[in-house]
């Protein structure tokens, strides 16, 4: 395998911006599959949608992997959901990717997922191309696009390809590197035809491409030399500057824009040649791990099949034949039937089968090598663990998984089902990080905690046809937060004595909220500091371990309506201990009593998660959209009306109002509106609220008790 040649490549954008639609498209030209299906409207349903419920509802729920075969290149494919309720999926396929493809709408543009996507593509350092689809709809504007990019995204999209054509007349590209015009021929747009710009298209192809080669010459000395001595650039040097430009190590910075459409069989074909062109190879990309007995030091891994092998297992799925384990190769060669060491827990792991998947369908496999992505038969592990071919070698930094906001209670219809049910809750857990399951102390009651109604719905929907389990669903309940407001002073004696040697803590200092951290703060985005600055030996050093263990495990249940408790600082300054009585379970008590009697003191307040919601819409029903937001508690921030008479709302909702949301847009658009929302952060809830949500509480627990 030429490393040289390989690509592994990810497809993420916006719901419905045609990501699968693009990927049936690759795969058909690449002769992966030989008849092209679409994911609404009868047939089989798109080949990457494999699941049922995917090619009912039309959409991607979970991602799925291919390869094929493209200009002498191999290209490791992965079609991923747009839904940010299945965000893990996008998150852990970029967590192990080269580079990626983000698809943006001619008409929407940048849209509340495109944000989110673009967020993880920095997260993890992944080079991109832009593809601006669905060129044919009216309204396309792929100037406004680059726009909202630079301005939404903070990146430098440059376009290299100009439009033939718009809305229905849409024909075909120009490209600004070659200035040539492509056309797709054929019944389904498989011949591309190369002619000279048209006429009428020459002067502004001409504009653009300077405007592409004043961009390009900031990444490169060399054609910003000949760009003022005004000397002819030579095509080899254009491509080769945006490579490097696209490559370039950082924020994915420089952001090359195709576009097309691929609905109509237009522009996909010379999308997959900027993908070998342009996006990285496995042997250029830095991967770097820590080494297990010191994970301050680097471990460089190097795509080399000679090396010891060391790979990540990014994503698990339960199928009937047992655990089928996602990996990327990383450095060394996997053979069938040997044994490698899981890092986390030291297990010996026997690979019984490695597998080459398309989609559902799998092929058997010897060995694969580093670069590569397969599937491995045989194993029993978490998402997001290494494995390497020795045991305490080194670990790959794990991925970022965001915590759930929605929780229902579960219950199966049939009481004998029980066991069934946890055992499909289990695996499903397993399956996706962002899925948890607990029981209720007060209830009992089985809870299901995601993303979103989304989320948990097709899980629910999952129970029943995987299992055979009806279930009764609870209404969907809120995450809320508590969280100090001022600082306040403690000063808190444990004492305790009752026959034998008693128990003594004394701990003083503050307590309150941590406030705004800069970034690069190690305490940065953590829900709880602790900090100590005893002196002298105040408190022997061993018990200061004890009053932060005490404040950790008291901080899972706040004092106003027991959520758990985030935004809290703890300094720990001064105290005193018992020669005798003293104990580290002296001093959790102390730190477990501290919180309970000075949490109040410092005026806690609920926070509520608060939804980024964008909504598409006819323009005539505006008003009562806006309305029915304001009843929602809803804060406008933008509405935009485009030129095929639609309108863009982008608001922020409470969490708790955009319960059955969906349906009430419906009705309220005669079915036209939609709407996509996402985490946007929590907000303190008003006076009014907090009382409700306290005294909601208050009766819960109540009737459990009875």
């Amino acid at each position: 395998m030429n490393l040289k040649k390989v690509r592994n490549i990810g497809i993420s954008a916006h719901i419905d911006s045609g990501k699968t639609t693009l990927s049936e498209r690759i795969l058909f030209y690449a002769g992966r599959i030989h008849k092209i299906e679409e994911v609404r409207g009868g047939g089989d349903g798109a080949t990457m949608d494999h699941m049922e419920l995917e090619k009912e509802r039309g959409i991607t729920i979970t991602s799925a992997a291919t390869q094929v075969q493209w200009d002498n290149h191999t290209v490791n494919l992965i079609d991923t959901p747009g839904h940010v309720d299945f965000t893990v999926e996008v998150e852990r396929s970029l967590r192990v990717l080269d580079g990626a493809v983000l698809v943006l709408c001619a008409v929407g543009g940048v849209q509340a997922q495109s944000l989110t996507v673009d967020r993880q593509m920095k997260r993890y350092k992944v080079p991109r191309l832009a593809f601006i689809n669905k060129m044919d709809r009216t309204g396309a504007d792929p100037f406004s696009v680059v726009e909202q990019m630079r301005a939404k995204l903070g990146t430098d999209a440059v376009l290299v390809q100009l439009p033939i054509g718009e809305g229905e007349s849409y024909e075909g590209e120009i490209d600004l590197v070659e200035m040539k015009a492509y056309y797709n021929d054929g019944e389904k747009g498989e011949v591309v035809r190369v002619e000279e710009i048209p006429e009428a298209y020459v002067e502004q192809a001409k504009e653009y491409r300077g405007k592409m080669l004043e961009s390009l010459s900031m990444y490169n000395d060399d054609m910003m030399e000949k760009l003022l001595s005004e000397e002819e650039i030579d095509n080899k040097l254009i491509h080769k500057v945006i490579k490097e430009a696209t490559q370039a190590v950082g924020a994915a910075s420089f952001t090359p824009v195709f576009m097309g459409t691929a609905f109509k069989n237009k522009g996909v074909q010379t999308l997959l040649d900027a993908v070998v062109r342009y996006l990285p190879s496995p042997d250029t990309r830095e991967i770097v791990a820590k080494q297990w007995d010191n994970p301050d030091e680097p471990y460089e891994l190097t795509p080399d099949k000679d090396k010891p092998f060391v790979g990540m297992a990014f994503k698990i799925v339960e199928d009937t034949f047992g655990q089928l384990t996602y990996m990327r190769i990383y450095q060394g060669t996997v053979k069938k039937g040997e044994t490698y060491f899981n890092q986390r827990t030291s297990k010996k792991d026997r690979f019984s089968r490695v597998l080459r998947m398309h989609s559902d369908k799998r092929e058997e496999l010897d060995e694969a090598y580093a670069g590569d992505i397969v599937a491995i038969m045989g194993i029993d592990c978490a998402s997001g663990e290494t494995y390497a071919s020795e045991n305490k070698m080194c670990s790959l930094e794990n991925m970022f998984v965001p915590d759930p906001v929605i929780k229902v209670a579960v219950n199966p219809v049939d009481r004998g089902a029980s066991e069934k049910l946890g055992k499909a809750l289990q695996r499903f857990r397993k399956e996706d990080p962002t899925f948890s399951v607990f029981t209720d102390e007060e209830t009992s009651e089985v809870i299901i905690a995601g993303m979103g109604e989304l989320h948990l719905d097709v899980y629910v929907e999952r129970i029943r046809r995987e299992y055979g389990i009806e279930c009764e669903v609870g209404a969907p309940k809120v995450s809320y937060r508590e969280t100090p407001t001022v600082e306040t002073s403690f000063d808190y004696k444990h004492k305790k004595q009752s026959g034998g040697s008693g128990q003594f803590g004394h701990i003083k200092g503050t307590l309150g909220p941590i406030g705004e951290l800069p970034e690069d703060d190690e305490n940065h985005g953590k829900d709880f500091v602790f900090e100590d600055s005893i002196v002298s030996g105040r408190i022997p050093k061993q018990y200061i371990p004890a009053v932060e263990k005490g404040l950790v495990t008291s901080v899972e249940k706040g004092i106003l309506a027991e959520y758990p408790v985030v935004g809290l600082k703890c300094h720990l300054q001064d105290g005193s201990y018992h020669d005798v009585d003293s104990s580290e379970m002296a001093f959790q008590a102390a730190a477990k009593g501290m919180f309970r009697e000075y949490m109040t003191k410092t005026k806690p307040i609920i926070l509520e998660p608060v939804m980024a919601v964008e909504i598409e819409t006819p323009e005539s029903f505006q008003g009562s959209v806006v309305g029915d937001l304001n009843g929602r508690r809803g804060i406008m921030e933008s509405s935009d009306i485009k030129a095929d008479g639609s309108v863009t709302i982008i608001c922020e909702v409470p969490l708790s109002a955009t319960f059955g949301y969906a349906t009430d847009l419906r009705s309220m658009t005669q079915g036209q509106g939609t709407f996509s929302m996402e985490l946007k952060g929590y907000r303190p809830v008003p006076r009014n609220v907090q009382e409700e949500i306290i005294e909601e509480r208050r009766k819960a627990k109540e009737e459990a008790r009875k």
